[in-house]
């Protein structure tokens, strides 16, 4: 379908929007999605359209914080396995799957993060005395990145604020660079999604590039904004950004 140019620029505000909230916390889809229904897109095509579309605005939010990806690589690797084989479920069930009890299930996840990354201190330190340190957050973080990645590639608004989570509880490492390595995965499973609709789905190619370019740059100033704060400031915007995305969700 043709958008009017009044809908093509909010589209392209949407992307901007979105690729900076995505480079500082997830959940980018929460405003992109919403718009291109607003402005007639079905559903499914402006789902998978607008996940194509936030692939660039993830590379540009990876490489804004790549010194806090510095000594990461093992640790990424290992997990990016999960991020790949769990996208690429999800992306499948999107493709197979009706909708259904989706809007319950991503609210539940999105409340369940917010509680994660408010008790992430309090959980590490409970954590540290009860397990064997792991630089790698060891099996349960893998099935974790699994699971959040099938979510992920079927949806995945949201899902940087349950990585952000996960990662936080079960990695000693400053929020910081948990975020950056969060921004990987998300690129990893949005890029991996992608490439199987790009095959096989019905794509809205305008869509794409508006939201394209868009949250390139919006990636670009959201990761020099993010990188600014402070950990306590920044698990403050993850979880507000969390109880909008509950209440969008909801209403």
């Amino acid at each position: 379908m043709l958008l009017t140019p009044f809908d093509a620029a909010a589209v392209f505000a949407a992307g901007m929007g979105a690729g900076a909230i995505n480079a500082v916390v997830g959940s980018g889809s929460l405003i992109t999605f919403p718009t291109l229904l607003a402005v007639g897109i079905p559903p499914i095509v402006a789902n998978v359209s607008n996940n194509i579309g936030l692939v660039p605005g993830g590379v540009t939010g990876v490489l804004g914080y790549r010194a806090e990806l510095t000594g990461q690589r093992s640790r990424l690797f290992r997990l990016a396995a999960a991020a790949v084989l769990g996208s690429l479920t999800g992306g499948l069930l999107l493709l197979t799957l009706p909708e259904a009890a989706f809007p319950v299930i991503v609210t539940v996840l999105i409340a369940v993060a917010c509680v994660l990354v408010l008790l992430q201190p309090r959980l590490s330190r409970w954590l540290t005395g009860r397990r064997m340190p792991h630089p790698h957050g060891g099996p349960w973080l893998w099935l974790g990145v699994l699971l959040t990645s099938v979510y992920g590639g079927y949806f995945g608004a949201a899902q940087g604020i349950v990585l952000i989570g996960l990662l936080g509880v079960f990695l000693d490492e400053h929020l910081q660079r948990i975020n950056a390595a969060k921004n990987l995965l998300s690129l990893l499973v949005n890029a991996t999604a992608a490439a199987l609709f790009i095959l096989v789905a019905d794509v809205n190619w305008l869509v794409v590039v508006l939201v394209a370019v868009g949250s390139a740059l919006g990636g670009f100033f959201g990761a020099r904004v993010g990188r600014r704060l402070p950990p306590a400031l920044l698990r403050g915007f993850i979880v507000c950004v969390g109880v909008v995305a509950i209440v969008k969700l909801l209403s």
